[in-house]
C-alpha cells in the first residue's frame, strides 16, 4: 500500500543530465528528488571544456553550483546508490543501498556510464590529468606536445583518435597495443606524419602520477610522451532501465530512447551517457533539459486525465 509521500519525479544520477533537468522540473514547480551515489565519471578531471560559458570549469565546481540552483527552486537531493526500482500503480518505488525507499510518479535514469580502464601499470593513476580519451575535451590542452595513442578493443576509435590529434601536434604515435592494421589503414595514418609502433604496452613512464615522459613496450623500447591518449571499452549503468523491462538497441544493447528520452516503458526516461556514450557534458546536459520538458508534459497529461475523471 502506497503509504509514502509520492514525490513528482525521481531523477537517479547528479551529473550534467540529471542536474539539467532538475533544474528545469524545479522552475516548473515540480517536487523533484536527484538521488546520486557521488561518483562522476570526470570526477578525475581537473577541467572540463566545450561547454559554453564554462571552458575550463572544474568539474566538481560545476556539480556544486548546479546543487546550489536547483536547491534554491526547491529541488532536493538524496545521497546514495539505488539498489532497485519496482513499478506499481501511479508511481515507482526506488530502493537504496542502506535500506531508504523513495516513492515517484515518474523517473528520469541518468546513471552515466563507466570506463574499463586497461591494466597498464601507471595509467588508472594519471587517468584525467595525463590519460585521456576525448580529443574535444583535452586535445587543445596537449597542443605542440608528444601524444601517444596506446590501442585497444575500440580499434576504430583508437585509429581515429591518432587523426584527429595530428590537428594538436606534429608528433602522434600509435602503438596498436594489440590492434591489427591492414595495409591500407598503415598506410593512410603513415601519409599524415603519425608514427604507428607496432607493439604491447607493458607500463606507463614517469617518476609519479604527476609526470609522465613515455610509453613503455613488453619489447623493452619506450615510446617518448608527454600525453597519453586510450579509447578504453564502455559499459553503462543500464541496469535499472533493463531491469524495469526498456527496449534495447538490437545492435548496441543500448536501452532505446526518443529525442526527449523517454524509453518504450511509461513514466521512465534516461539521458546522458547512459543512453549516449559519446555524449560531453554540455550535450548530456542538453539531454536532460529536453527529457525535463517530456516528463512535465507527461505530468501534466496525467493530472489532466485524473481530473476529468474524477469530475461529477
Amino acid at each position: 500500500m502506497n503509504n509514502t509521500t509520492t514525490t513528482d519525479v525521481i531523477i537517479i544520477g547528479g551529473g550534467a543530465a540529471g542536474l539539467s533537468a532538475g533544474l528545469v522540473l524545479s522552475r516548473a514547480r515540480a517536487d523533484v528528488l536527484i538521488v546520486d551515489s557521488g561518483q562522476p565519471r570526470n570526477g578525475p578531471a581537473t577541467h572540463m571544456q566545450g561547454f559554453l560559458s564554462r571552458d575550463g570549469m572544474d568539474p566538481a565546481e560545476f556539480l556544486r553550483t548546479a546543487r546550489r540552483e536547483i536547491e534554491g527552486y526547491g529541488g532536493a537531493f538524496l545521497a546514495g546508490s539505488v539498489a532497485s526500482v519496482e513499478r506499481h500503480e501511479g508511481f515507482f518505488s526506488i530502493t537504496l543501498l542502506d535500506g531508504t525507499i523513495r516513492q515517484g510518479r515518474a523517473l528520469l535514469i541518468a546513471t552515466g556510464l563507466h570506463d574499463h580502464l586497461p591494466l597498464i601499470p601507471g595509467l588508472s593513476d594519471r587517468w584525467g590529468s595525463l590519460v585521456h580519451h576525448c580529443p574535444y575535451c583535452h586535445g587543445y590542452e596537449v597542443r605542440g606536445l608528444r601524444i601517444a595513442v596506446i590501442g585497444g578493443p575500440a580499434r576504430e576509435m583508437s585509429i581515429k583518435q591518432a587523426g584527429l590529434l595530428r590537428r594538436y601536434s606534429d608528433t602522434v604515435t600509435l602503438i596498436t597495443n594489440g590492434i591489427d592494421l591492414d595495409p591500407s589503414e598503415r598506410s593512410r595514418l603513415e601519409a599524415f606524419d603519425i608514427h604507428v609502433v607496432t607493439g604491447n604496452v607493458s607500463h606507463l613512464i614517469g617518476g609519479a602520477p604527476a609526470t609522465l615522459t613515455g610509453v613503455g613496450l613488453m619489447s623493452g623500447d619506450a615510446v617518448t610522451a608527454d600525453a597519453v591518449f586510450i579509447a578504453p571499452p564502455q559499459r553503462a549503468h543500464d541496469e535499472l532501465l533493463k531491469g524495469l523491462g526498456c527496449e534495447t538497441n538490437e545492435i548496441t544493447g543500448l536501452v532505446s530512447a526518443d529525442a526527449f528520452g523517454q524509453t518504450s516503458v511509461s513514466g521512465v526516461w534516461a539521458a546522458g551517457n547512459v543512453v549516449t556514450p559519446s555524449a560531453q557534458v554540455i550535450t548530456a546536459a542538453g539531454a536532460g533539459s529536453a527529457a525535463a520538458i517530456s516528463i512535465n508534459g507527461w505530468l501534466l497529461n496525467t493530472d489532466l486525465d485524473a481530473a476529468t475523471a474524477a469530475r461529477p
